[in-house]
């Protein structure tokens, strides 16, 4: 096939759509309203090797993550056609133990494969010492079941006994095996789609296309960072505590410019911490994927290629460079966004006027279980909740959105009622929240929720001690607020805490809002 521009934008739009229809399988088949309404997931088509070519316009954290997987998947299990191999360890590839991901290889009559498929999604429980499996935790063993490369469906048909393993071992056995039922059609979708394409081109064609995108994106990226001056940057920031006792904890960058390459030497962050806001490499590889192609714009494919020309320099035994059996639970939701904060700092003086003030800089994460009296069987709910967005030379930033690293939806009242024994008594925009400026941060909200049965609650949530930062002259965004309401009072609560709940027992979390841009007038 000759290469040309058209037919380099036919095959990334064929990619690409492989991975977008099987997420739409994914969410209408998804048993869970994590999965289903919040979208908590990601699909993506891989090479061979293992080098992802194409992924859905799902979650950022997954971006420099899910490849590692793959390879850990490959590496480990020979697949032939129609199996697939679950994991979840974040030493090996994943980021928490909530986000279980499924590999399946696509042979298209080869005697080999040609690509691999993959879809991961968050999991509402997993096992562990707290309902929801996001415990304030201090090691990896107390966070859930650990999963290594293991397969799953054998030509087709789920192994049982490996099912069987897993489901005894987590709190909604049904839930969860509905959302791997999901998963696996998900998979099937994309080894399918990728089958009639090989069909249709052949095998030569298609694998010389998939590879011409890897460089083609590559030339974007180095294009990209080419445009940035040259130039050492440095920036710092930190998270408020560990959940355990410990206090900031501070991730560190050295960003080096030169040419079409960047080098990003976080080496100096803080030791692993005690608490679970750890972060194993991969988190530290998505999150400055996502910056630098964020940068690079819409037209860069979202694949492999795009990290060619970055280098990232890590330390074994830092807070973004975990080592098992550390606690990271919170690593992949909390510190991600913090590194995130510490690239687009470090970016500012090179590119004035392109970066914007700190958004929130935290997940709000929230999850809740027991049992419900309306059924008699356990439940878990877990949602991660919106906040400000900052500001920059365009414009105010937008008000009770994910940013950055989720890019997840919100769960409507209306599902959330229906699935749990909850009741939402309050989501509205937090008022006053975004940063002053010429351009004023976005708006966090308040979303309180009233417990309707016994239950346990825990919340993984950070810039409550200090607001997102402000740039150019403007002000921080508000820090977010956790409150815990009982007949006796209300209480207010740390960043992040675990709680037993009555009926009748509310809490609200109040989200940071955006930092502000320039000074006012």
């Amino acid at each position: 096939m000759n290469i040309t521009p058209i037919t380099l934008e036919v095959f990334k739009n064929k990619f690409a759509s492989v991975a977008e229809e099987m997420g739409v399988a994914l969410t209408r088949t998804a048993y869970s309203p994590n999965i289903k309404e919040r979208r908590d997931f990601s699909c993506a088509v891989f090479n061979a090797a293992g080098d992802m070519v194409a992924q859905a316009a799902h979650i950022p954290v997954h971006l420099g993550s899910m490849p590692l997987s793959v390879r850990a998947a490959i590496d480990a299990v020979d697949m032939a056609p129609g199996d697939m191999v679950m994991l979840n360890d974040p030493f090996q590839g994943g980021t928490h133990l909530p986000d279980i991901t499924l590999v399946a290889p696509v042979y298209a009559g080869g005697s080999t494969p040609l690509f691999y498929v993959a879809s991961r999604a968050h999991h509402a429980d997993v096992g562990g010492m707290a309902a929801g499996s996001m415990p304030l935790s201090t090691s990896i063993y107390q966070e859930g079941l650990i999963i290594p490369p293991v397969k799953v469906v054998a030509g087709g048909e789920i192994v049982a006994d490996v099912m069987g393993l897993f489901l005894a071992n987590v709190r909604t056995p049904q839930e969860r095996q509905g959302d791997f039922s999901a998963q696996i059609m998900a998979n099937r979708t994309g080894v399918a789609r990728l089958e009639a394409l090989v069909a249709a081109h052949g095998p030569d064609a298609v694998t010389a296309m998939a590879g011409a995108l890897l460089d083609y994106a590559e030339r974007l990226m180095a294009a990209a960072i080419a445009a940035i001056p040259d130039g050492i940057y440095t920036a710092e920031d930190s998270l408020d505590d560990d959940g355990v006792g410990g206090g900031e904890v501070a991730v560190r960058l050295t960003l080096t410019i030169e040419g079409g390459e960047a080098e990003l030497d976080f080496r100096a962050s803080d030791p692993q911490s005690g608490g679970c806001i750890n972060a194993v490499r991969a988190i530290a590889v998505s999150a400055a994927l996502y910056v630098f192609r964020a940068l690079a714009g819409e037209a860069v494919p979202a694949n492999a290629g795009c990290l060619r020309p970055l280098t990232i320099r890590t330390k074994p035994g830092t807070v973004v460079h975990a080592l098992s059996p550390a606690a990271v639970a919170g690593g992949n939701v909390e510190t991600s966004q913090r590194i995130v904060d510490v690239i687009l700092r470090a970016l500012a003086p090179a590119l004035p006027g392109r970066i914007p003030a700190a958004s929130q800089g935290t997940m709000n994460n929230l999850a809740m279980g027991g049992v419900d009296p309306r059924t008699g069987a356990a439940f878990t709910y877990y949602e991660t909740l919106a906040g400000g967005a900052g500001a920059d030379a365009a414009g105010n930033g937008q008000s009770a959105v994910h940013s950055h690293m989720t890019n997840t939806l919100n769960t409507p009242i209306e599902a959330l009622e229906y699935a749990y024994p909850l009741r939402v008594t309050r989501y509205a925009l937090r008022h006053g929240s975004g940063g002053a400026g010429r351009h004023a941060g976005g708006e966090g909200l308040v979303r309180e929720i009233e417990a309707l049965a016994v239950m346990e609650a825990t919340v993984l949530s950070d810039r409550r001690l200090r607001g997102p930062w402000g740039l150019d002259g403007g002000g921080e965004g508000a820090a977010g607020v956790n409150v815990v309401t009982r007949r006796t009072g209300e209480m207010v609560m740390p960043g992040k805490f675990h709680v037993r709940l009555r009926p009748g027992d509310r809490l609200r979390i109040e989200t940071p809002g955006g930092g502000g841009f320039g000074c006012a007038s």
